[in-house]
């Protein structure tokens, strides 16, 4: 038994759902979580081991086996990509005559990618043993190599290497709201729960996580739920490339975000809420707490707040690299300790979600206009954005810009303006909501971004004619084939075999067959995918072939090959055995197979 290992357990009450935090704490003594602590931790918390060691698995920022002393990993971003990101890695490991990948001989270091850290307006980044570090150019790249071989802490080195900047280019009502503190809460005890849902209605606020789901009705149906608690939680597990407005946001306003959570607490009727916090954005977590600390002294949080005999209290909590944990019912189940895989559904999180209680999650966004909603009431935000999507939204503007940043805009703003207001030339394409896939076009950039239009959770990644679009759309799947949880198989199976298939392509061994499945690999996941990540996981795909087909095209072997094999015609044995012809038992669509 490791003492320090046990005084960490202690610490967090031996509570199974702060496993999380408890694991997070164990890798920053030992560097990574081995077999004797997982089985010391499983004991403590009443877990089965295959539990925990299965927690320890899924998340990328566990170490479940020996990494260097200094862990180094680059963003791949298709941002950071622009920006030179893999040839910075590539030095740091001709540095020390590591691959990456792998541990140097003397376990100094080990160099890797990861997804994105959260920072493509300041790219490349990288994590250095979870630190956040942006800007990096090949003369940091030497520089940390020789704090590395000298055995420097991090905590030594040059402080202003770790400045992660907010870039606010533009702001409207929320990002220049003005209020103090607090002051959403006395106006939601002012209103009481029945007013406050009543505000919600009339702004006709909808969440900003992706969905657009009414947070009155959100609100009201967590509230109406039976259970023996109720709970709250700020999604602040904001995974999708190209994606950072709430890393600023939490930055900038977070006491903004706090009060609009205690005001859900206090209309749903729960006295908990938690903030699930991106493991890349840990360098935010010691001041959130701090600002927790500082409102439970104000009587903002606690027991009596504003002195009306109202409890509640917020806890942080970090994930540890996982961009499913973004899907709500995923990111209760990390909440609770687990592996982040989605629940079927229904029941639905709002009725039976952390620990099977009722249980409201709603993007930091979402929250923070709910607090603005409640203390200047239902109306305010009707001189902004369009009938349908009432308000503002912020906009993380990245890639081929002169002012990347966060651009808070009326719903209704065209493409265009906003490519204007960022410095943006010679533009080829718009990425925007990396999971909802649109991207857009030059004869498109008159459209509106809207929820009934061109809709996005944040991403506004922008491409000069410089760039290729086959390589854009090969990280983004690359990406997704990463970030699979693999629970169905349509995702797990899907993602993989289109990876494969760009593989084949960027290699020069590609057909147009290669092109035809993955079109036929889209239709099939859009049906078949258990969560959002799967059906949403090849629009992006999807629609940069429809626009940039000849990208692909230049690429293959031969654009008339044709393939010996017909797979689709050697299951018409199984079919007849099992009595189906339906489409969805066909590899190919009825017109291919004419």
């Amino acid at each position: 038994m490791y003492p320090v290992v046990e005084d960490i357990l202690t610490r967090n009450g031996h509570d199974p759902t702060r496993l999380m935090m408890i694991l997070r704490e164990v890798q920053a003594v030992f560097g990574w979580v081995s077999p004797d602590t997982i089985t010391q931790i499983a004991a403590a918390v009443n877990r089965p081991r295959a539990a925990v060691q299965s927690t320890v698995e899924f998340y990328t920022f566990f170490n479940a086996e020996p990494v260097g002393h200094y862990r180094v990993l680059f963003s791949d971003n298709i941002t950071d990509r622009m920006l030179g990101s893999l040839a910075l890695r590539d030095r740091l490991c001709a540095a020390f005559a590591v691959r990456p990948g792998e541990v140097s001989a003397d376990g100094l270091v080990s160099v890797d990618r990861t997804s994105c850290t959260g920072l493509c307006d300041q790219g490349p980044a990288a994590l250095v043993n979870t630190r956040a570090m942006p800007n990096l150019s090949p003369e940091r790249i030497d520089a940390m190599a020789a704090l590395i071989r000298d055995r420097r802490p991090v905590a030594e080195w040059p402080a202003d290497w770790f400045d992660v900047h907010e870039n606010i280019r533009r702001r409207d009502k929320l990002l220049g709201h003005g209020l103090t503190p607090g002051a959403p809460i006395k106006a939601a005890l002012d209103r009481g729960p029945e007013g406050v849902l009543a505000e919600l209605s009339r702004a006709a606020l909808r969440g900003r996580g992706g969905a657009g789901f009414g947070t009155e009705t959100k609100w009201r149906i967590c509230r109406d739920a039976p259970g023996y608690a109720h709970y709250v939680v700020a999604n602040a597990d904001e995974g999708e490339p190209g994606t950072f407005k709430d890393r600023v946001l939490l930055a900038s306003c977070p006491d903004l975000v706090f009060d609009g959570l205690v005001i859900a607490g206090l209309v749903t009727g729960a006295r908990k809420g938690m903030v699930y916090l991106r493991g890349e954005y840990a360098f935010l977590y010691p001041r959130l707490t701090e600002l927790l600390a500082q409102r439970r002294r104000a009587g903002l949080l606690g027991n009596n707040i504003m002195g009306v005999g109202f409890t509640f209290d917020i806890e942080v909590h970090l994930g540890a690299g996982a961009y499913i944990c973004g899907e709500e019912s995923a990111l209760i189940e990390s909440l609770e300790g687990k592996p982040g895989k989605p629940r079927i559904r229904p029941p639905y999180p709002v009725t039976q979600g952390f620990l099977g209680q009722p249980t409201a999650v709603n993007n930091v966004e979402t929250l923070a206009l709910a607090a603005l909603i409640t203390t200047h009431g239902g109306d305010w935000l009707k001189d902004r954005g369009t009938p349908t999507s009432v308000g503002t939204t912020m906009l993380s503007v990245s890639g081929d810009v002169e002012r990347p940043g966060i651009y808070e805009y009326p719903y209704g703003v065209r493409i265009h303006e906003v490519l204007d207001a960022a410095g943006a030339t010679d533009t080829q394409a718009v990425q925007i909501a990396v999971g909802a896939g649109k991207c857009l076009v030059d004869t498109e950039f008159e459209r509106r971004i809207a929820m009934e239009d061109a809709s996005t959770t944040g991403s506004f990644m922008v491409f000069d004619r410089t760039r290729d679009l086959f390589e854009v759309a090969a990280n983004f799947v690359e990406f997704f084939a990463h970030e699979s949880c693999g629970f169905c198989t349509a995702c797990r199976v899907g993602t993989t075999v289109n990876k494969r298939l760009m593989d084949k392509i960027a290699a020069g061994q590609g057909s147009p067959q290669d092109i035809e499945e993955m079109q036929r690999m889209h239709r099939h996941m859009q049906g078949a995918s258990h969560c959002g990540l799967g059906s949403t996981a090849t629009m992006a795909l999807r629609d940069i072939l429809n626009k940039f087909r000849p990208a692909f095209e230049r690429r293959l072997l031969s654009t008339d090959f044709e393939p010996a094999f017909d797979l689709d015609a050697e299951l018409s044995e199984a079919r007849d055995l099992t009595g189906r012809d339906d489409a969805l038992a066909h590899l190919a669509p009825a017109h291919a197979r004419r």
